[in-house]
């Protein structure tokens, strides 16, 4: 979409050359009229050089229309209409009302209700398997700690107890060592008693 004011610079321009036109709207028509006059000779001698190109492009646009007004030795002067922009014209000046939501009926309420019941259960569900999974997890977890204690008090019992029998089997070795050198003793000292009776015997 091309605004009104660069259309007709540009078509000044593509006639005659001009560098630079200033237009005015319906509330500032003497400016407008004083800004025309201000156009050089160069603009009389395009407008008598290239009137079919400027009749041709004129009218070219259907938002506007461009009409010359009063052709001067000085120049040229135009009145600019713009037009209203058409209901129908390509532009989108339609507004488009958003689509109308769809009434629910009652049977899709009741579809969404059990759609969101059965989410709830399968929620459900999941965490309660979860709770399964992790109480399963902590009851084996405990299981092999209590066994692994059993094992090791169980291991501790049977060193303790194999200890106590190596002492007591020391004991009754030294026991019975210390008993065979006191019966060995007394078995010396009878043979002594014995030898010294008989040398009295004899010295007798």
């Amino acid at each position: 979409f091309l605004h009104p004011l660069f259309v007709i610079n540009k078509l000044l321009r593509e006639c005659e050359g001009v560098d630079q036109i200033f237009l005015a709207s319906s509330g500032c028509e003497e400016t407008y009229k004083e800004k025309m006059k201000e156009l050089s000779l160069v603009s009389l001698i395009c407008s008598c050089l290239y009137p079919e190109a400027r009749k041709n492009l004129i009218g070219e646009f259907e938002d506007m229309e461009v009409k010359p007004i009063n052709k001067r030795a000085s120049g040229q002067a135009f009145e600019v209409i713009l037009k209203p922009p058409s209901p129908t014209a390509d532009g989108g000046y339609s507004i488009t009302s958003p689509p109308k939501k769809r009434d629910m009926s009652l049977e899709d309420i009741q579809k969404k209700l059990e759609a969101a019941e059965d989410r709830r259960r399968s929620q459900e569900a999941q965490i309660l398997r979860a709770l399964a999974e992790k109480r399963e997890h902590e009851r084996d977890v405990l299981l092999k700690a209590m066994e692994e204690n059993s094992n090791f008090s169980r291991m501790a019992e049977e060193k303790l107890i194999m200890k106590m029998e190596q002492i007591k089997e020391n004991r009754e070795t030294l026991l019975a060592a210390m008993l065979e050198r006191l019966h060995e003793k007394e078995r010396h000292a009878q043979v002594v008693r014995r030898n010294k009776e008989l040398r009295e015997e004899l010295t007798a």
